[in-house]
């Protein structure tokens, strides 16, 4: 279990959104929420101590999702939202069987979408393997691209590249290069990032597929997902303009199992938000 086990928000008469991911990559998820969902208070919790999660087993991966998600329960979250590509595939109907009095939101690969949209019938699907290895993605295959060729890659270091802030670096485009050259010479029209680290590199896949290439970036869904939980179970009143609460981030705290310091820097650099994160430890002997 977590080494600190104190409430970080004072108020428990407040619901909180619990999100988590292996790093940064949620951090794309948590932009999302804030647009659609400005009115409550957040907790983001990044496992920097065990990133990335894709190429890990998915049971070591949902070891850590149960005892992240407990944790977030633990702090007074209603409503927990796996913003990570891997964890959903390695661990969501695991946390749901685990947790039935808390809903969970995970990110599902957007194939539904890119199979209805495609005109080329080729599609581009950029995850990890754990992604790729999940039921998830398989059920989504099966259901709703069985006319589509879909054309995937692990991109190998690219999350790692993220994490340090390399988001137009040589090396990024390299990697990025290999994995988009073949998919465009087979005519993708569209590209599902799998990954919720990917959509910060958006701006450098555009470059490499050009301006007609669709990106499909999840994080705006799952957030309007995330507000039908809520409204569902009587945690929100209704439409609320974010007008109302134009600073989201100040209702927002920080978590990190790594380097509080260098998740800073990555908040600033990603979001523009200058927070302090709190620094938690993992029990080496057990996550529950």
């Amino acid at each position: 279990m977590f080494s600190e086990k104190r409430p970080i928000m004072s108020n428990d008469s407040i619901a909180r959104i619990g999100v988590f991911d292996s790093g940064v990559g949620g951090l794309s998820v948590l932009r999302a929420i804030w647009q659609t969902i400005p009115e409550l208070p957040v907790i983001y919790l990044a496992d920097q101590a065990h990133v990335p999660y894709g190429p890990r087993p998915l049971e070591e991966v949902r070891l850590f999702a149960e005892a992240i998600s407990r944790y977030l329960i633990s702090q007074g979250c209603k409503i927990i939202v796996v913003a990570c590509n891997a964890a959903s595939a390695a661990a969501l109907h695991h946390l749901r069987a685990q947790f039935p009095a808390t809903p969970i939101v995970g990110m599902e690969p957007a194939v539904k979408p890119a199979a209805e949209h495609t005109l080329s019938g080729v599609v581009g699907v950029l995850a990890t393997p754990a992604t790729f290895q999940g039921e998830l993605y398989a059920s989504v295959v099966e259901r709703f691209a069985s006319n589509v060729r879909l054309i995937p890659h692990t991109c190998p270091g690219l999350v790692q590249q993220i994490e340090a802030g390399e988001l137009d670096s040589p090396e990024t485009y390299r990697i990025l290069s290999e994995a988009l050259e073949p998919m465009l010479l087979a005519k993708i029209d569209t590209i599902v990032l799998g990954c919720t680290h990917y959509p910060f590199v958006i701006p450098a896949i555009q470059k490499i597929a050009g301006a007609d290439v669709r990106v499909i970036d999840p994080a705006p869904a799952v957030a309007k997902q995330t507000r039908r939980q809520l409204l569902a179970r009587g945690l929100l009143t209704g439409d609320i303009s974010s007008q109302q609460f134009p600073n989201p981030a100040n209702r927002t705290q920080f978590i990190t199992t790594g380097e509080a310091e260098r998740f800073r820097s990555a908040l600033r650099q990603l979001l523009d938000v200058d927070a302090v994160p709190i620094q938690l430890r993992w029990n080496q002997n057990s996550l529950d």
